[in-house]
């Protein structure tokens, strides 16, 4: 297993750079110009001197292993009055925003909380319910359970969640009030009370998410289960006279995990990447709602540092996804 993952790790190095190429290449050549708000009155020497403060001067393959060695470049650490502190001196090594002039990794850590907390608890809840859902759905095929569940996740798979929001928006925002419309990002839990003004707002973005990801793990995981019910070694387990919970819950489960665990793994960049759409019915102040601000307004560090980010968190899930069905099904082995 350890030399698996060493060789997937070495493997992912040239493969990230690929990505990282490619990205760059994209945004290089997409039209747009990160001055083309600038002011027409600008003289041309100065907004040519803007643009060699900016590196857009450069040729792109000088500015694409800039842009590399900033993004991996670590703040170097100095033993200052007994502690480690770092030397911020060093501001020139980080990749700076064209939009805020701030560091780019800054602005993704103040979002970041933003995204995981509405994200994150929404693809949570959606698998807590999905799994059961397809478990007993399989379980009982054709039920009056089965047949809820699979119109429930036709619907909430097959409506597109901004729909969904500004439904939920009008009904429990604007119609009966019980929920605020607009999630307040400034909002801090200091208290009982904070604390479920925080979980009110959370209510509809988190909502919208988890009935779209639960419908399709609960479909997956259904058609595992439907696939492995009807299995042989499930008819053996049952005739050696094992309970009907075990041969379900220890033996038809374990293998039907296999392939939601893909599906699950591969979803989990999206937590961290921010819900676009969603965020932006709800205006919350996350990361999705970072990519689109940066792409109106031409931030090319901006944008290549998520979308590589995204592209880094792929490619680790993709492996978690790889070990894990070495522990869940004991045919599967890397040595």
């Amino acid at each position: 297993m350890l030399t698996f993952v060493i060789r997937r790790l070495l493997l992912a190095i040239p493969t990230l750079l690929f990505i990282s190429l490619v990205i760059f290449l994209l945004l290089e050549l997409s039209p747009g110009d990160p001055l083309g708000d600038v002011p027409l009155t600008v003289p041309p020497e100065v907004k040519e001197r803007m643009r060699e403060a900016l590196g857009l001067g450069r040729p792109w393959p000088v500015r694409y292993v800039l842009w590399l060695k900033q993004f991996f470049y670590v703040e170097p650490l100095y033993w200052i009055d007994g502690i480690f502190r770092t030397d911020f001196s060093q501001g020139m090594q980080r990749i700076i925003s064209f939009q805020s002039r701030s560091p780019v990794f800054d602005v993704i850590a103040q979002r970041v909380p933003q995204t995981l907390t509405v994200v994150g608890m929404s693809y949570l809840i959606g698998v807590m319910i999905a799994i059961p859902i397809g478990i007993i759905s399989a379980y009982k095929q054709y039920s009056w359970f089965d047949q809820l569940g699979t119109f429930v996740s036709m619907v909430g798979f097959s409506m597109p969640t901004f729909f969904t929001g500004v439904v939920l928006i009008i009904i429990f925002g604007v119609k009966l009030q019980w929920f605020p419309s607009i999630y307040d990002t400034t909002h801090q839990v200091t208290d009982w009370d904070s604390f479920l003004v925080q979980v009110r707002q959370m209510v509809m973005p988190v909502t919208v998410l988890a009935l779209y990801n639960a419908a399709q793990i609960s479909r997956f995981m259904r058609a595992s289960m439907l696939d492995n019910l009807g299995q042989d070694y499930v008819r053996t387990a049952r005739a050696k006279g094992l309970g009907e919970r075990t041969v379900v819950m220890k033996h038809v489960l374990r293998n039907s995990l296999i392939p939601v665990v893909t599906v699950i793994a591969l979803g989990l960049p999206a937590v961290f990447g921010g819900a676009i759409i969603t965020e932006q019915v709800f205006k919350v102040n996350g990361l999705g709602q970072l990519l689109i601000s940066a792409i109106h307004a031409n931030d090319i560090p901006m944008v290549l540092t998520l979308t590589f980010i995204f592209a880094i968190l792929i490619v680790i899930f993709t492996l978690i996804a790889d070990i894990l069905y070495g522990i869940l099904d004991p045919r599967i082995r890397y040595d």
